[in-house]
């Protein structure tokens, strides 16, 4: 049994009391002393050159204090991406300059090109309006293959092409895949859609901007899962600000899901704003603003291919993708769809030979970078998908085609031909216990209820892998990183014995206060109650690489860890003193110091007190204090993996869905707080069900964003999901962080869309629909409809 409040428990997360009573602060929370309000102009064309900026009647009018547009950021640097990717034939990827604000073009509906500065909101979006701008408009680049084919019109004029890189992976195992290929007695084919996606996060970007030009220090108050990164970036590459001159704060955040990982140009902004007006200058995005400004998810056009021999044994698997990079390359857009897509292909198969070819594609359209998953949603979907349509043209059951060709648990630690080592899982005990929970002797009787209804009833099947953690930091650097990705945490002893804990990730609704609490808890005895979690800030945390890619507990837990193990070696030598003992005979068990063989001991309150008071120590071997700093970076991904069961009924007569049961079997390994990790994974397949169903970003043929609020985007209502049975119980702990753990924050989404739209085909077929063999997602009713009327 966990401890009472220590890992294993399902613990209440105890942020959630400010949250429910009102009580937590968000960046718009946030009101400085003589603040101003920016406003953006952004461009309502997706591709224009800016011939010239008039702000002449704007700038006289009420409660104006500035006008900037992009001249006045023509000579700061741009905001690069985060990794550098090698295309196949050896050349380096284009890196275009992601400017602050539009200057000589627009390149997409939303892209800002001037921003106002007033004494309210209101007066700024007013003079907004007044700005006059002559921008001719160009052709609109928005359909990929259009973008790859025709050369002459470009997104950035400065480069050769719209192509960003053409990547191969690994290109050495190419010709053995086409060999695979060429003899293969059977061979699958899959051209599909990853749907693009707009993150909604319950709460929009915000930024506020405030210069003391007393020191010469900045302030930045921003949503941000990332703040060190932020710093950095705008230190290093955006202004040139010193970086111990700029402290990023992210206060409390309302979701992320990716979005808030990267600089955006409106932090660079309110900061430039701030140092000329001696000011603050905050910044609160609307949601019509995010629609068109957050970093969108997903966009991939993908041909797959599964060569297999006539029993269904994997023999090759082979991709081609365009994916949308957007307008502008975002912090993580160049490593999504490749190293967090490409390295996934071989999924939790044997597949012995894997070629990954993916080509980055600029359009006039908002940026694409990492939304939930980032990268392994994409590579799962394209897997899952294509071994369900070999399944149905070998006449093989789905279950036994994925059972035959997982790997088994004696195969680990298992390098895939991707060039991932998977240290170890076991796929087997996933998809048993999947199919304990869904009751599959019932299936056919279910089936038949359906039917007696008018409706058809399917049920669909995914088992995915990802890879958590986006570290160790030396093996992202040969892949083209620009930064290490490691994570820190302090852990400070105070003379009462309570504990402050500062870490460098920070949270957007994971229940970090909850779970890092847990765990220093168990580690040092001391009650979570007794024990802060602090982040956020820069200026009192250690540098961290922030929250993304299932790393927290990961990667900071094991800092974490570290950082209490120093406390407790520290500790001891304490007691040591104390107790008049030998170092080597002092033990920590239960939250106190014992010699060993006797019933002297002191507890950690008395050891944090006396490392306070140090009247008689021997300060030449014993510093006063009891405070330490732990650094992690991982020597590997994790790798959690599960099995997700979807069951539907399929209306023929409209064509809508609708969900009866989702279940998950998920490995994550060791589990710190049950009930955090059952609403992570509730929360994923939320959203994997609103791909799979509703949602999709839609541009016209001029780049117009068709999609643009809660009037035209489909997000799924608590009444378009169903219960949702979550199992954690085949844990195969990770073999090299302390704590085991693997990462549980994106399975849902990663796992969920490929089993929806698994359980629609396999309903379409049940019914006597055969020819249907694959819709794209989002399975609409309009769309499930025409492709069964044909």
């Amino acid at each position: 049994m966990p401890k009472d409040g220590g890992i294993g428990a399902s613990t209440k997360r105890r942020e959630d009391i400010r949250f429910l009573t009102g009580k937590g602060r968000y960046t718009a929370d946030i009101n400085l002393r003589g603040q101003a309000f920016a406003c953006f102009l952004r461009s309502d064309v997706a591709h224009g050159r800016i011939n010239g900026i008039d702000t002449s009647a704007a700038a006289e009018m009420p409660g104006v204090l500035a006008i900037l547009t992009g001249e006045d950021f023509k000579e700061v640097g741009g905001n690069p991406t985060g990794w550098l990717v090698q295309s196949r034939n050896g050349e380096t990827m284009k890196e275009p300059k992601r400017p602050v604000l539009a200057h000589g073009k627009v390149r997409h509906v939303g892209d800002a090109y001037a921003m106002v500065i007033a004494e309210t909101f209101e007066q700024a979006q007013d003079a907004c309006d007044a700005i006059t701008a002559d921008i001719e408009e160009l052709p609109a680049i928005v359909d990929m293959a259009a973008a790859v084919a025709d050369a002459s019109n470009r997104v950035h004029d400065e480069i050769s092409d719209n192509i960003v890189f053409d990547w191969g992976w690994i290109e050495d195992n190419r010709a053995a895949v086409d060999a695979a290929f060429a003899a293969a007695p059977h061979v699958t084919t899959l051209e599909l859609v990853n749907n693009r996606l707009s993150p909604n996060p319950m709460e929009p970007r915000a930024s506020i901007g405030d210069y003391d030009p007393g020191t010469g220090d900045y302030k930045l108050y921003t949503t941000s899962q990332n703040p060190h990164l932020s710093r950095l970036l705008i230190s290093a590459f955006v202004m040139g600000i010193p970086e111990n001159k700029l402290t990023v704060i992210a206060p409390d955040m309302g979701g992320g899901f990716g979005s808030k990982i990267y600089h955006y140009g409106e932090e660079a902004a309110v900061l430039a704003a701030s140092k000329l007006l001696n000011r603050p200058v905050k910044w609160v995005c609307d949601r019509s603003e995010a629609f068109m400004t957050d970093a969108h998810g997903r966009d991939h056009v993908t041909k797959i291919e599964l060569a297999t021999d006539m029993e269904g044994n994997f023999l090759a698997l082979r991709t081609e993708t365009l994916a949308n990079v957007g307008a502008y390359l975002s912090n993580f857009a160049t490593c999504t769809p490749t190293f967090l897509h490409g390295t996934l292909m071989a999924g939790p198969y044997k597949t012995p030979h894997v070629y990954v070819n993916v080509k980055a594609v600029f359009t006039n359209t908002v940026p694409v970078d990492a939304y939930r998953g980032a990268g392994r949603p994409e590579a799962t979907y394209s897997i899952e998908r294509v071994i369900d349509k070999a399944a149905r043209e070998l006449g093989l059951d789905p279950w036994e085609l994925r059972a035959k060709n997982f790997l088994t648990t004696d195969q680990f630690p298992y390098t895939t031909p991707v060039g991932l080592v998977y240290d170890t899982g076991n796929y087997h005990a996933t998809l048993d216990k999947l199919g304990e929970m869904i009751d599959r002797d019932g299936f056919e009787a279910r089936v038949a209820e359906s039917k007696s209804c008018g409706k058809l009833r399917g049920f669909g099947l995914s088992t995915w892998i990802e890879a958590c953690g986006i570290a160790p930091s030396n093996l992202v650097g040969v892949l083209g990183a620009r930064v290490g990705l490691f994570d820190s945490a302090t852990v400070r002893v105070n003379a009462t014995g309570n504990i402050s804990v500062l870490v460098g990730a920070h949270s957007h609704g994971q229940g970090h206060e909850t779970v890092f609490a847990q765990v220093i808890s168990d580690k040092l005895g001391v009650p979570a109650s007794s024990i802060e979690i602090v982040h956020g800030d820069t200026s009192k945390i250690p540098f961290g690489m922030g929250t993304y890619g299932s790393r927290s507990l990961a990667v900071c837990g094991s800092a974490m860890v570290k950082a209490a193990d120093k406390i407790i070696a520290k500790g001891k030598k304490i007691a040591a003193h104390m107790l008049e003992a030998s170092e080597d005979d002092i033990v920590f068990e239960d939250g106190a110091f014992s010699v060993t063989g006797t019933d002297k001991q002191k507890t950690f309150g008395e050891i944090a007190f006396s490392a306070y008071v140090p009247h008689n120590y021997p300060l030449e071997t014993l510093e006063p204090g009891l405070e330490e700093t732990a650094f992690y970076d991982p020597s590997n991904f994790t790798y959690p993996a599960g099995a997700y069961g979807c069951e539907v009924e399929v209306d023929a007569e409209t064509g809508r869905v609708e969900i009866v049961s989702f279940t998950c079997a998920d490995d994550f390994g060791n589990v710190i707080n049950p009930m955090i990790v059952e609403g992570q994974v509730h929360g994923g397949v939320a959203q994997g069900i609103g791909q799979a169903l509703m949602e999709s970003v839609r541009y016209n043929e001029d780049g117009q964003l068709l999609t643009g609020s809660y009037m035209d985007y489909a997000m799924p209502r608590a009444d378009d999901l169903p219960n949702i049975t979550v199992d954690h119980s085949c844990a195969t702990p990770c073999t090299h962080n302390p704590l085991g753990v693997k990462g549980c924050g994106e399975a849902g989404a990663i796992g969920a869309p490929p089993a929806v739209v698994n359980a629609v085909l396999d309903a379409l077929h049940r019914g006597g629909i055969t020819h249907v063999t694959h819709i794209d997602m989002p399975l609409t009713p309009s769309r499930v409809w025409a492709a069964i009327n044909g």
